[in-house]
């Protein structure tokens, strides 16, 4: 038989070859190195048989599939580990998951942190061991039987969930047989030592709140030890970022049990969502869009004719009032076809960019709440173009020269392009979907984009772009997105008179820059370290006094300041200087302006600015007119 290898050439093989002997027969220090086997797109185990022609790939520990190839072995090595320290408990399901993995056992006696060490010690002794991997398939009820026998009724709960026609593939490794699908690697040696355990969570089995409580067990695991080291790393500068530290430090918001998911914004805070707010609002109406106002509670017949109700509803807040359901809206798009289609359009009329700012709620399970980044309840920079086919190239370009003057403007500059293609779960045929695709494809690659295919992940409606952000200490944040749809016009009925005389149906752009603000002030706090940009700090300039006997003057330029149009704070309390400054510098204010005696007889201010150990004095006015310059975005 013939295989293809990755760089085109073609070689000819014995019949019935495993992965291993493939390698083998290219290179024997291929073979060493190899971890796995991808046969025509999918990764299996070396001892797989290749029955046929194929295009085939060796997957050694640089390959992009080896991370999630360790990681799910990791996660099974930690299984046998647990099983050999503590036999009484149970295992149920351990997958591969960014950046690592995690296993969840059912256990009377709880984990503790302490334990983590242990189970991570007997993990490397399992390495050490070198043991042998390997698949087999098994009679259902042999399979059922014997894992109720090991008292590992959750496995067999699973394995009698598996529909008749799936093989039962289990794994065993050592003394330790585990249910997978697999692909392994060859024996536990090939792990490496790369990993680590992190921290112990509580798992409701299957995710269902009416089931037994499971211990969640997480580790990381990475191809060598300057990964993990690395990896490490980032987490503990992604600690000293976290923006609800910063937050606190700041002053700028806190949560409360009583409004999961809310945020209680303070005066700092609110002026810092403002000030982000107002410079996107600008940019969309310079950009043409007019800012609409949509109601919050819609009846529950509105969201059945979007769709929502259908395809969204596990996500949606509901109330009853007067013998009618209503829902929250999770998001803007129905409301604004409802006002495009007030009055008769024109061909001549499109495009159309609908832009709101309205509060939006979804329900997020309490377990997945994490301060700024998942909400229940938030504002998006959403809006909606309404446009002809022909338009759609030019308003989608428009929008990434939008986006991509935002991100700068922003600070970022490593910006990532997915598309993502229909979803299982959709509305529409596949003609519709043809359709959109092709053209938000088509729109794309005119826009000058790069992209990568994210495939089954676009919205129910339509197909999507997704812009990832790299933050400064590596991490990807999914921020823009732009949506092509041809179904929502449709099933909302929303028309205009085109060219012929004739009603036809818009296409609807749906399209963000930000995306939540209030998840991106978080990601913008912990990329800048809460060092936000001059123009965008909640509190720019604080004035404080090293002696009382410059409170006026004090008073007189914060005054002028405040005049100025600048967000400013004054600080005349009988404290030390460098208390003061010590206090104002942990609540990142960007420019503290310190007065004495000297700088009032000369009517001049000393200029502290954060992250600089040294200070300059300026006369007041021209400090004045600095600020207001560095104050423009």
């Amino acid at each position: 038989m013939q295989i293809t290898l990755p760089d085109g050439q073609t070689r000819d093989v014995p019949d019935n070859s495993t992965g291993l002997a493939i390698a083998e027969s290219i290179a024997k220090s291929l073979a060493k190195a190899a971890l796995a086997i991808k046969v025509n797109g999918d990764v299996k185990d070396l001892a797989y048989t290749i029955t046929g022609d194929a295009r085939i790939e060796i997957v050694t520990r640089d390959h992009p599939d080896a991370l999630e190839l360790l990681r799910h072995d990791a996660a099974h090595v930690m299984a046998e580990a647990v099983k050999e320290l503590y036999p009484e408990t149970q295992v149920t399901i351990g997958p591969a998951i960014e950046n690592g993995f995690y296993y969840d056992f059912h256990r009377e006696m709880p984990f503790t942190p302490d334990d983590l060490p242990i189970i991570e010690k007997r993990m490397r002794d399992i390495v050490a061991r070198n043991e042998t991997i390997t698949r087999e398939e098994w009679a259902r009820d042999t399979a059922i039987a014997y894992f109720k026998q090991q008292g590992e009724h959750f496995k067999a709960e699973l394995i009698a969930g598996i529909p008749g026609d799936q093989a039962i593939s289990v794994y065993r490794q050592g003394q330790f047989l585990d249910l997978c699908r697999g692909p392994h690697l060859p024996n536990t040696g090939k792990l490496g030592t790369a990993f680590k355990l992190m921290k112990i969570a509580g798992a409701y089995w299957r995710g269902d709140s009416t089931q037994p409580m499971l211990q969640r067990i997480y580790g990381t695991a990475w191809a060598n030890q300057e990964q993990l080291d690395a990896h490490l790393k980032m987490l503990k500068e992604a600690e000293k970022r976290d923006h609800r530290r910063l937050g606190r430090e700041m002053g700028l918001l806190h949560f409360q049990e009583e409004a999961p998911g809310s945020i209680f914004w303070h005066p700092k805070g609110w002026a810092l969502y403002q000030a982000l707010e107002s410079y996107i609002k600008d940019k969309m109406r310079l950009a043409g869009y007019q800012e609409v106002r949509t109601p919050i509670l819609l009846d529950q017949t509105f969201w059945q004719c979007s769709g929502h109700w259908d395809k969204f509803r596990e996500n949606m807040f509901v109330s009853e009032a007067e013998d009618r359901v209503y829902a929250v809206k999770p998001m803007n798009c129905p409301g604004h076809v409802q006002i495009f289609k007030q009055g008769i359009k024109s061909y001549r009329d499109l495009p159309i960019r609908l832009a709101e700012f309205n509060n939006l709620h979804r329900y997020e399970p309490s377990g997945a709440l994490h301060g700024l980044m998942r909400l229940r309840s938030f504002h998006q920079d959403d809006a909606h173009i309404f446009c002809r086919e022909d338009q759609i190239n030019d308003e989608a370009k428009a929008f990434c020269d939008l986006l991509k003057t935002v991100y700068t403007e922003l600070g970022f500059t490593d910006v990532a392009v997915k598309f993502s293609d229909r979803p299982v779960k959709r509305a529409g045929d596949d003609a519709d979907w043809d359709k959109a695709e092709a053209a938000l494809r088509e729109a794309a690659e005119k826009s000058g984009l790069e992209f990568t295919l994210n495939p089954g992940e676009g919205a129910f409606y339509g197909p999507k772009l997704e812009f990832t952000l790299r933050d400064a200490i590596g991490r990807e944040w999914q921020c823009g997105t732009l949506q092509c749809d041809f179904i929502l016009p449709q099933r909302l009925g929303a028309t205009y008179i085109a060219e012929d005389g004739q009603k036809h149906r818009p296409v609807m752009l749906h399209r963000a820059i930000l995306g939540s603000l209030e998840r991106f002030l978080g990601i913008l706090i912990e990329h800048t370290a809460g060092h936000l940009p001059f123009w965008l700090a909640p509190v720019q300039v604080v004035v404080t006094t090293i002696t009382s006997e410059a409170n006026d003057y004090a008073q007189q330029v914060f005054d002028t300041i405040q005049q100025a149009g600048l967000r400013s704070d004054i600080d005349l309390r009988n404290e030390k200087i460098s208390y003061k400054i010590r206090e104002h510098s942990l609540a990142k204010v960007p420019v503290i302006l310190t007065v004495g005696k000297q700088e009032m007889e000369q009517e001049t201010v000393s200029i502290r600015r954060l992250g600089s150990q040294g200070q300059e004095v300026m006369a007041l006015e021209a400090c004045v007119q600095d600020l207001i310059q560095a104050g423009r975005h």
